[in-house]
């Protein structure tokens, strides 16, 4: 009997290589994405659904994808990249902070204290990944590379107002240098993938979240917190994490010219942007909803938000320092980075 492994790959391959006939007569493809995500996230709903139906319509009809979410097929979020790469699936959307020491270069877009918003810094990382951390992209093709809106805090019951008020408390972050910061803060960082924040919360592991706002209905934080933390209009934001839309080598391969150039055609530097502008779109409803709901939203003052940026500042030393002894300059690559997202920075 076939591994359940060994069986999906066996038919994401059969599917690519059958000659079914589409309303035109020319090959149907039917390509598997698969997320941890629910249907119900926004990333899934309103950008990636949207992002699949125009690649089918671009496509007459030839294109056609499965859409499996919440890890239907099986694995864990952290696997997904290699569910892509291994042809498990034809295409995965995930975060690159839950594949641990694989993109060390493009951590730096999740440093305290660095993106302005989603837009602008998906952008910015798209480039900065192809022109200073080219040999973080491989195995796999990728399609997009965004960033969300920024990360707001949001606490079951104790009110974040300045950094001190984190202290001791326990709260999840997305990512490595996420839960460095958290660190540097003085809070007890968890790590954990947005799936398991429900019952984290509800069973008092932990206390809060670090999430951005169009996420928080997915885990449930707009019910499950009432107090959530944000930082001025203006002022980079709490951090921000890499999200990456890829795709299995050797199903792009094997696709005729004109299917590869409607996928070329939906993927690049301006579809990133897209993603980061369609995911950060939800912010505002979210945050409308918690306020009417009645939960409390406090925007840090400028004078607290520079207590926050000079106490993690050893997070991004520590990030420097890290590149530089494996062989690259982390002081160009941080500079580079900054300037890339100035250079995508919406003008206000």
């Amino acid at each position: 009997m076939l591994k359940k492994r060994q069986f999906l790959r066996l038919g994401a391959a059969a599917v690519l290589g059958a000659p079914f006939a589409a309303s035109h007569g020319a090959p149907l493809v039917t390509l598997k994405f698969q997320s941890f995500v629910p249907a119900s996230a926004n990333i899934w709903a309103r950008v990636i659904t949207p992002w699949m139906q125009k690649v089918e319509r671009e496509s007459g009809g030839r294109i056609k994808f499965e859409g499996y979410t919440s890890m239907q097929l099986g694995g864990t979020a952290p696997q997904l990249l290699d569910q892509a790469r291994d042809g498990v699936v034809d295409l995965v959307w995930t975060l690159t902070g839950y594949t641990a020491g694989r993109f060390l270069a493009s951590e730096v877009f999740e440093l305290p204290f660095m993106t302005y918003d989603a837009e602008g810094s998906s952008k910015a990382a798209w480039e900065f990944m192809h022109t200073h951390a080219a040999g973080e992209l491989k195995d796999v093709k990728y399609l997009a590379i965004h960033t969300h809106g920024l990360n707001v805090l949001h606490t079951r019951r104790k009110s974040v107002r300045t950094a001190a008020d984190l202290r001791g408390m326990k709260v999840r972050g997305p990512s490595r240098r996420a839960t460095q910061m958290l660190s540097a803060l003085g809070a007890i960082p968890v790590g954990m993938p947005l799936p398991q924040i429900p019952d984290a919360l509800s069973k008092g592991t932990i206390e809060a979240a670090m999430i951005p706002w169009d996420t928080a209905p997915a885990a449930k934080l707009d019910e499950l917190t009432t107090n959530h933390t944000e930082f001025p209009k203006g002022m980079p934001g709490l951090n921000n994490s890499i999200q990456i839309l890829v795709m299995n080598a050797n199903s792009y391969a094997a696709l005729p010219a004109d299917l590869k150039k409607v996928i070329d055609d939906n993927s690049g530097l301006e579809v990133s942007g897209w993603f980061g502008r369609q995911v950060s779109a939800y912010d505002p409803v979210v945050r409308k909803a918690v306020i009417d709901r009645g939960n409390t939203v406090h925007v840090v003052d400028k004078a607290d938000a520079q207590v926050f940026m000079q106490r993690t500042e050893s997070v991004v030393q520590d990030w420097v320092k890290d590149m530089n002894e494996r062989g690259a300059d982390g002081t160009k690559l941080l500079a580079s980075a900054r300037a890339l997202i100035a250079k995508y920075k919406p003008v206000v």
